[in-house]
């Protein structure tokens, strides 16, 4: 068994917490493990002024920290499985999924309890199209505006005035102590979550035994057939950031539920699907929600927005 253990991490305050999160969990099951956390600046961190969509979307969030895995730097990587793209580095995988925390979104408004209090210019920041057009179909004289950075950065733009509210991942609000925060947890059927949204993945090399030993501790069974259900309609629908697309599983028993959603960014036209079956077929749920997608026309509409299906 290892007696030391390098994790490749972002230096955000949320990206941290989740570093010391699996620290402190291996260290508990593991007496006299040595972890250290190995920081980095990603793409995603440094372009800061753009639409994730423009630039290239989630994946530049984990690409320098999965660089640090495979030159050996690093031993693994946690992160935020909304953050991680459908196809992993050749030599990478995903051998653990953590226990899946609260996944809906969050309105975080100083004024507002709700969507349904704020007049109908409001101002939303987000930089989510898959928000952004779940609200604008409800509310279109919203307007929606581009919020990045981390967590407390846009907590301080809304607290400078330039929004009436701003919408969270409530999981991150959560980790970092600001529960608080959130005015009202939007349900899925207003606002679908992302792929992922609230679990922690653990990212390490192929074939490196010592490491899957000593992390697979950590592993969840029932929040990675989620995942694997969701994440299977984002691959079949080649998904990201350039389009609104949303998948949320949910298990009862032995059946699983997913829903999934693809929508145009101005929220004018939202598909749905909802299909259920084995736990264990997880991923082929996945596959024929989205194919249900693509029957009632999402082919057309992710062919319009450039995305080759």
């Amino acid at each position: 068994m290892l007696d030391r253990l390098r994790i490749a991490t972002r230096k955000s305050p949320l990206a941290l917490w989740q570093a010391e999160h699996v620290k402190a969990a291996l260290q508990a099951a593991n007496s006299g493990l040595e972890v250290e956390l190995v920081t980095m600046t990603t793409q995603g961190d440094k372009l800061l002024d753009s639409p994730l969509a423009k630039i290239g979307g989630k994946g530049l969030f984990v690409k320098e920290l999965e660089q640090g895995i495979l030159d050996g730097s690093a031993d693994i990587a946690v992160h935020s499985m909304k953050d991680v793209p459908v196809h992993l580095p050749d030599g990478l995988h995903l051998p653990v999924i953590m226990r899946r925390e609260n996944p809906f979104d969050a309105l975080v408004s100083n004024r507002y309890r709700s969507f349904d209090d704020m007049p109908s210019n409001a101002r939303i920041g987000t930089c989510s199209l898959r928000r952004q057009s779940q609200i604008l179909a409800r509310y279109p004289d919203f307007e929606i505006c581009v919020l990045r950075g981390n967590v407390n950065s846009r907590l301080a733009k809304l607290d400078n005035g330039d929004f009436d509210a701003i919408v969270l991942a409530a999981a991150g609000l959560i980790r970092l102590g600001m529960a608080d925060r959130i005015a009202h947890e939007i349900s899925a059927d207003v606002s679908l979550p992302a792929v992922g949204q609230g679990a922690l993945g653990i990212e390490c090399r192929v074939g490196d035994k010592d490491v899957m030993q000593l992390i697979e501790t950590l592993h969840d069974d029932k929040t990675a057939s989620r995942l694997a259900a969701e994440r299977a309609l984002n691959a079949r629908l080649n998904g990201g950031c350039q389009v609104p697309i949303a998948a949320y599983a949910e298990i009862d028993g032995e059946t699983l539920d997913l829903r999934g959603m693809v929508a145009s960014p101005d929220g004018k036209r939202i598909l749905y699907s909802d299909v259920r079956g084995d736990v264990a077929d997880a991923h082929s749920i996945g596959i024929r929600a989205a194919e249900s997608l693509l029957e009632q026309g999402a082919h057309e509409l992710l062919s319009s927005l450039g995305i080759d299906v």
